[in-house]
């Protein structure tokens, strides 16, 4: 359950702190494939299992960017914020792939709000995603995210 802000001002007090966790996912072999498609990036360490079973990772593993990709999806799981006309996705700062995700992997996102400042009459907040990788002690990603609220 998101954790909820009443105001896009709200955010401020909670610099410092763990947002929360979003829901597990599991990363199934139709999801790096569509990934493939959508990117072009069709390297056989994503989309030929016989070829990676015989790899480096001992099977497909997931596009840095399509883990990269699932903040979009665990974000609003983990936090909302509300009194606001709209919420942008501003850019992202430092991203780093520590781990691969292999095929059947579940993944989910942790979220700690890293800092804030009024921008305007919103305020622009840094939370830092790490997509965890259930059973392994390094996360798939880790991306700052820098999204903009601003009030309604």
């Amino acid at each position: 359950m998101a954790r909820i802000f009443r105001t896009p001002e709200a955010l401020h007090e909670a610099v410092g702190q763990e947002l929360g966790k979003s829901d597990w996912l599991r990363i199934d072999q139709a999801r790096i494939d569509l990934f493939a498609e959508a990117s072009g990036d069709h390297q056989w360490i994503h989309v030929d299992p016989e070829r990676a079973a015989q790899g480096p990772f001992g099977a497909c593993i997931a596009h840095g960017y399509l883990s990269l990709s699932l903040v979009n999806l665990f974000l609003p799981q983990i936090i909302e914020v509300q009194g606001i006309a709209m919420g942008v996705n501003y850019g992202c700062e430092r991203v780093r792939f520590p781990s691969v995700v292999r095929v059947g992997s579940r993944v989910r996102g942790s979220a700690l709000l890293v800092s804030t400042e009024a921008v305007g009459s919103g305020v622009q907040a840094v939370i830092r995603v790490s997509v965890e990788i259930e059973g392994q002690e390094r996360p798939g990603c880790v991306v700052d995210t820098i999204s903009r609220y601003y009030p309604a």
